[in-house]
Order: structure tokens, then sequence, then C-alpha cells
């Protein structure tokens, strides 16, 4: 099991791509002009942290797995 899971609140994203230009490892942009994670469970945060700091309407969610 990974240690962090990622969440993004899709209908809250405004496609910005801020999360995408500071974690482009986990982070792209879809056909719809939204943000979508590559990898929603990851062991280590990493640049995710970042993206979830910069995103302007705090869609991103980060939790560690028990």
């Amino acid at each position: 099991m990974s240690k962090y899971k990622i969440e993004h609140d899709l209908n809250v994203c405004i496609g910005c791509g801020a999360c995408v230009s500071v974690c482009p490892d986990n982070w792209e942009m879809d056909d719809n002009g939204k943000a979508r994670i590559k990898n929603k469970e990851v062991d280590d945060i990493s640049c995710n942290q970042e993206a979830k700091d910069s995103c302007p309407v705090d869609c991103i969610k980060i939790t560690e797995q028990k």
C-alpha cells in the first residue's frame, strides 16, 4: 500500500495548470482542459505538496494512509 493518497476535485478545478507546472511527473492536462493525476497513490508526496500549495482553488487534497 502506498503511503499517501492524492485526491483532486475535478468540479472545482479551473484548469490553470499550476499543478502541472510544478509537478509534471504526476500531473498533466487532459483533453477537457482540466488537470489529471497520473498516480493517485504515492510513497513520497515530493512535488505533489507543492502542486497542492500552488492550486488557487484548493482542489487538491493529500492524505496519509494508515
